[in-house]
């Protein structure tokens, strides 16, 4: 075609180097699902190791609060992202049950709404119509699926990779402060741990600042401010309890 236009036979077709959208989203979402999780995993230890460095040098309870952090957080992050991934794939399976039997019931009236539907977004009554025609003669059910609720029976959620990703997350951002805060000698631990915290949760702000579409500074200042707050916070109460048991 000379003029520019689509040729209708190229919908749907993806060329080498591009991405379905819908996949493309997916995997977004995912990357920043890992980076939250590692942020959790980042905050949640760092806080635990340096509130317990405030009551304490000696190196075992250190490490030992650490552990058991890392461990729970992780637990409880997979435990957390599987029921809930769980209950968004029922949901899932639901409305897939649903559009079959609606499909088997009343395939007329499904195939008006699909036309319906098309119309709304701009096409004309008749072009709806014929469009609405050859994918429910090619795939009925992924043809309702992707207008009406924007899904892909190919694509659902999994609940174990989900729980996975998030348990693995965790303890990839929670390794990060308890090696930081275990290497350095005991006068260093601290500010050592602070700095390298920081640092990886400017990072991880900004990260997904990018993924998101927002701005990079934006999130980097309030990660980095409340990270370090959280930090004084925890730090001072393990200070002020530590030397109450003490």
């Amino acid at each position: 075609m000379q003029d520019g236009g689509t040729d209708p036979g190229d919908a749907g077709v993806t060329h080498a180097g591009e991405s379905h959208a819908g996949g493309l989203g997916a995997r977004l979402n995912w990357l920043r699902a890992g980076v939250l999780g590692a942020n959790d995993g980042i905050v949640s230890v760092a806080g635990l190791v340096v509130g317990v460095a405030g009551a304490t040098s000696a190196t075992g309870p250190i490490f030992t609060a650490g552990i058991a952090g890392l461990t729970a957080g992780a637990v409880s992050m997979a435990l957390g992202e599987y029921v809930s991934v769980s209950s968004q794939r029922d949901a899932e399976l639901g409305q897939l049950a649903q559009e079959r039997r609606e499909l088997r019931e009343s395939p007329d009236e499904e195939l008006a709404e699909l036309a319906a539907l098309y119309e709304a977004k701009g096409l004309s009554r008749a072009t709806a119509r014929i469009v609405a025609a050859e994918l429910t003669a090619h795939d009925p059910l992924a043809a309702h699926l992707d207008a009406e609720l924007g899904l892909d029976p190919e694509e659902l959620t999994s609940p174990l990779q989900a729980a996975g990703a998030s348990a693995l997350s965790f303890v990839v951002g929670a390794v990060l402060p308890l090696v930081a805060i275990l290497l350095p000698p005991a006068a260093w631990r601290v500010p050592v741990t602070v700095a390298v915290v920081l640092l990886a949760l400017g990072l991880a702000g900004w990260v997904g600042a990018r993924i998101g579409g927002a701005r990079p500074h934006r999130a980097v200042l309030r990660v980095v401010v409340g990270g370090g707050a959280g930090l004084a916070l925890t730090y001072g109460i393990g200070y002020l309890f530590g030397a109450a048991v003490a």
